[in-house]
């Protein structure tokens, strides 16, 4: 369509219709838009948008040129309309740009902004808001990234700063607050918090100054947004504040600072609570170099959905993290020291927790004596992540601590235990890799349900991946297991893992295994040192699983 044309189609439309190019400055508008203001061509055109009766509307503008605003419109995207009313019209506008360049602002002016009117916008905005948030907040549960994500979604759209700060797990749990000040002054006293996320507009993060980064501990002062926010536990706002309000409803000097460096002069603070629990305070801030008269009533409704959501989000992360907290630490109670090998075996032994994005698992190992010199090698794997997991894998070691009583040979006890824990419908399965060193005979004894392949180090020789006969994982009841022996010599490592330690997301386990038979791991060297080497250059670079590694040499006579 020509220029010609389309200015044609904009002359006859029924609606206001106006040009805003890149420097803000009115270049069109039509009969429509006239009419309906009741303005005139010369206090309009070849005017920028502070020299017309649109002043008051900038800060919406300016937000359009800025990529946007979710929270007004229901499509999302760059260049979603931005409804402004500030003007005393119902005005929509929606950024213009051609070939990646920004060229201008257009807008739609369809009449009075009567309370009808902006309460359908405010619900509508309610509506968006919420849509967004749900896709781009909690994606994860990670407390540090979740309030990354809040601190994210509201700049530069609701403020130009933003700070997410989290209680200490101690206060939060018992839902405490801000009390009174020493010597029963009443002054409010806020607990120290842990600075989690921050956000700022480009052109503010130079002018920051020595504001707190993420990570710090800070105590609010005792008049701060914050401290007011907690204390009364709701959404507090101070709009156009003076430099002397500034210094109370700062939360420290180098915040004031900052604040000031950046222009700021308008604070909203809104604490995080959900389900009951105070999880954290979210504070925000406008700075009047941009034109902001501060947060309006819309904007605090809009703000406190935000936070009510956030909070959920972020206690949902922190339950999480606090049940893993107590699984991993449950399993590293029942992961107790295995036994002792015989005096002819030298053993080392490994054990890491997956990173904090998944539920540690039942990974484990044992070593249990038997008679005659030998030594019982246990890896094992229960499937599964979670408490249960890391019960059932302490329900595996004791029994296989009591079968190698027995004196079984590795088969049998494979064939021992698939039977004791197919009866308990509640237990889950396991892979377990048995190997018993027989130094004084000179020989390995393998047996193996379901579980991956022991690797054999020796000096001057490849890498061998011993090829056992692999029997069904442990539990289902189908059993079918045998035994492979293998030559024991003085100068071998043997080494035993969970399949944590080779396994990559999207590879085939073959070219996994492959990658652990080419290590030039030195069979002569430190067990302690194969072990790192090992988790060095095999185990993938994201723990996303995890790892249990033990590795066995006969000690020289």
């Amino acid at each position: 369509m020509s220029s010609e044309l389309l200015l044609d189609v904009l002359a006859e439309a029924p609606v206001g219709m106006g040009l805003l190019d890149a420097e803000l400055r009115w270049v069109y508008a039509n009969a429509a838009f006239f009419s309906t203001t009741d303005l005139a061509a010369s206090q309009i055109l070849n005017r920028p948008v502070v020299a017309t009766p649109f002043a008051a509307d900038l800060p919406a503008i300016s937000r359009v040129l800025l990529g946007g605003n979710v929270r007004d419109d229901a499509d999302g995207g760059a260049s979603g309309p931005v409804t402004a009313t500030a003007t005393g019209w119902h005005v929509r506008y929606r950024r213009l740009a051609a070939d990646g360049r920004i060229t201008g602002v257009v807008a739609a002016v369809t009449g009075p902004a009567t309370p009808e009117q902006t309460g359908l916008d405010l619900a509508r905005r309610r509506l968006a808001v919420q849509g967004a948030a749900a896709e781009r907040i909690g994606t994860t549960l990670d407390v540090d990234i979740t309030c990354i994500e809040v601190a994210e979604f509201t700049v530069p759209t609701m403020a130009d700063l933003t700070i997410v700060e989290v209680m200490p797990y101690g206060i939060a749990d018992r839902g405490a607050g801000p009390g009174p000040g020493p010597s029963g002054s009443g002054s409010l006293e806020a607990p120290r918090l842990r600075r989690a996320a921050l956000a700022c507009a480009p052109d503010l993060r130079r002018r920051l100054g020595a504001l707190a980064l993420p990570g710090a501990s800070v105590r609010p002062g005792a008049e701060s947004a914050v401290a007011r926010s907690l204390a009364e536990s709701r959404l507090v706002v101070g709009n156009q504040l003076s430099d002397r309000e500034l210094e109370d409803w700062a939360e420290s000097v180098e915040a004031l600072a900052a604040y000031r460096m950046a222009g700021v002069d308008s604070i909203l603070a809104v604490p995080l609570s959900a389900r009951g629990q105070l999880v954290g305070v979210m504070t925000l801030a406008r700075s009047s170099r941009g034109g902001s008269p501060g947060f309006s009533d819309d904007d605090t409704v809009l703000i406190q959905d935000l936070a009510d959501r956030a909070a959920v989000s972020i206690e949902n992360a922190r339950q999480y993290a606090d049940s893993q907290s107590v699984t991993l630490e449950l399993q590293r109670a029942l992961l107790v020291e295995p036994g002792r090998p015989h005096a002819n075996l030298e053993v080392a032994a490994r054990y890491l927790p997956s990173g904090n994005r998944a539920l540690v698992g039942g990974d484990w190992y044992e070593i249990v004596r038997l008679p005659f010199g030998r030594t019982l090698l246990v890896m094992g794997d229960v499937m599964g992540h979670g408490v249960e997991a890391a019960v059932d894998m302490s329900i595996y070691r004791s029994a296989i601590r009591d079968a190698g009583g027995m004196d079984l040979p590795p088969h049998g006890i494979l064939r021992h235990l698939d039977t004791l824990i197919s009866q308990d419908e509640s237990a889950r399965p396991a892979t377990c890799l048995l190997g018993v060193a027989d130094p004084n005979r000179g020989r390995w004894t393998f047996a193996s349900a379901g579980h991956l392949p022991p690797a054999l180090f020796s000096a001057g020789r490849p890498t061998e991946l011993v090829a056992i006969p692999t029997g069904p994982p442990l539990g289902t009841g189908y059993g079918g297991y045998e035994q492979a022996i293998v030559d024991l010599r003085a100068d071998q490592v043997l080494l035993m893992y969970t399949d944590g330690l080779v396994e990559r997301r999207g590879e085939d386990i073959d070219v996994s295994l492959a990658r652990l038979a080419a290590l030039p791991l030195p069979a002569g060297g430190g067990l302690e040192d194969l072990l790192d080497d090992a988790l060095r250059l095999v185990a993938p670079p994201a723990v996303e699983d995890d790892i249990a590694i033990l590795a066995t040499r006969a000690t020289p006579r």
